[in-house]
């Protein structure tokens, strides 16, 4: 039964999920929708992309030896399961290679939440017959839906400071987004949003140390993903979870994940809820022109601006004496861990500012070659790598970095970004089209990429979103072969 509390009465969960609940797609302004086309388009490139890595080899091939057929296409392997594990394979996917989407504010991989976990909800709904509607247009709005309210989590979180105490930020703040998405998908009413999201919120979790040397770094927000799609499968069927739980201080979500944060306020539950509708939070995800993890991105573009200033200084790399590398703290906690075993996993490279700087200093380029397994133990990046210091600059926020090389006859080349490229201003629809192109020409034949592309660019004319799911679930290769 709806809740007829006025709504100044009400708690920020209930008002979060009475939004969820009413929103319509022509409350959407045009250029958000226009703008989530594309975002989508780079999730799936990010999909087909890390379908057949080893790592997710590895995984697909343990999840399907654990349990029968199902009705949910795994993408790219021409195989299905069960809907809960088809929605962690496909976000282990698209997290799969560092080249996904990451939000300005609140440090989440959105893609990775939200689309496994609506394809999953499309097909197990159409397996067992349901009348619901899943068009395009129903699509399109609830992934707005989860790209609106991962963001507003984590901003009640403080964004990214959470990387400082060692969550894996889009981990914790991801299983609400993936709820929220499928709710809406569902249609399910306001009272089992509520449940849906406190038995999501409960699920939370992602310890940062996984990005060391771990493969599962690639699944976490896949757990975020099955755990959210869970929690909503549950709460349709009437089970009921934890209720206010973003408002409660005694083993609230925001109390509990801000506990010791140093913060004050120590978390800020007005996020929640705030502007819906009126400041649109998909307008802070970015896109990455790099196969690496967001907060080395300023230390690829203070590289890239110091060979553009410096040719002459830089042709010869054995003259390089030390790197220095500064950044802000969160950045630093993330990225600016000193390197402890050689060679790195394609993880660890990828989330290591001093091994990223040193590959753009020989390759000049951070993309997926540049983590084949043979590309990872080379004496010319590890030499740079031990010359390299990464240290943590008060007065720098976020994105804000510094790059000082010291050439060996003691001249110093510095080059300082306040965020990476991409940042501010976003990568353009335009960019995404020509990224998912350029991807697209090592793992699935042109006529295929030229049909997802149209399908997910006029999604509004989609009658039934399977059609697009078949096409994702056709077998790819791997681009590392």
């Amino acid at each position: 039964m709806t809740d007829k509390t006025p709504i100044a009465q009400k708690s920020h969960t209930a008002r979060l999920c009475e939004w969820i609940e009413s929103v319509r797609l022509q409350d959407v302004p045009g250029e958000i929708q226009m703008r989530a086309k594309y975002l989508i388009l780079d999730g799936l490139a990010c999909a087909l992309v890390g379908a057949h890595l080893p790592w997710s080899e590895k995984a697909a091939q343990a999840v399907v030896d654990m349990e029968p057929e199902g009705p949910v296409t795994i993408i790219g392997w021409e195989k299905k399961i069960s809907p809960i594990s088809a929605a962690l394979l496909n976000s282990t996917f698209i997290q799969g290679f560092e080249l996904d989407d990451w939000h300005s504010e609140a440090p989440l991989h959105s893609n990775s939440i939200i689309l496994p976990t609506l394809f999953a909800a499309v097909e197990h709904v159409s397996e067992r017959g349901s009348a619901v509607s899943m068009s395009g247009n129903d699509f399109l709005l609830s992934t707005i839906v989860g790209y609106e309210v991962g963001p507003r989590v984590g901003i009640g979180l403080h964004g990214g400071h959470i990387l400082t105490k060692g969550w894996h930020s889009g981990a914790v703040f991801g299983p609400s987004a993936a709820a929220a998405s499928a709710c809406k998908l569902l249609q399910l009413p306001e009272d089992n949003i509520e449940d849906a999201l406190g038995i999501a919120c409960t699920q939370a979790c992602g310890l940062m140390s996984a990005q060391y040397e771990s493969e599962v770094k690639r699944m976490q927000h896949g757990f975020a993903a099955r755990n959210g799609l869970f929690a909503t499968l549950l709460a349709q069927h009437g089970y009921v979870g934890i209720k206010k739980v973003y408002d409660r201080p005694y083993g609230g979500f925001l109390a509990q994940f801000s506990a010791g944060n140093g913060k004050s306020p120590q978390y800020l539950v007005e996020e929640i809820d705030k502007d819906l509708g009126i400041e649109w939070k998909t307008n802070g995800i970015r896109v990455k022109p790099h196969a690496a993890m967001a907060g080395t991105h300023p230390t690829i573009d203070c590289i890239e601006g110091l060979q553009r200033r410096f040719p002459v200084e830089l042709e010869n790399l054995q003259a390089i004496q030390h790197i220095r590398i500064e950044m802000g703290e969160a950045m630093y906690h993330h990225g600016g861990w000193a390197i402890e075993t050689r060679p790195l996993t394609a993880t660890g490279a990828q989330m290591s500012n001093a091994y990223v700087g040193a590959t753009q200093l020989v390759d000049r380029q951070v993309l997926a070659a540049q983590f084949r397994h043979d590309a990872l133990d080379r004496d010319m990046i590890w030499n740079l790598v031990g010359k390299t210091t990464c240290e943590s600059n008060d007065e720098f926020k976020w994105m804000h970095q510094r790059v000082t090389i010291t050439l060996d006859n003691g001249t110093e080349l510095q080059h300082e970004v306040e965020a990476a490229r991409g940042f501010q201003p976003p990568i353009s629809n335009d960019e995404i089209v020509a990224k998912w192109r350029d991807l697209m020409k090592d793992v699935i034949d042109h006529d295929l990429m030229e049909e997802i592309e149209q399908i997910v660019l006029n999604i509004e004319t989609c009658k039934d979103v399977g059609l697009l799911i078949e096409l994702l679930g056709r077998r790819t290769r791997n681009p590392l072969e």
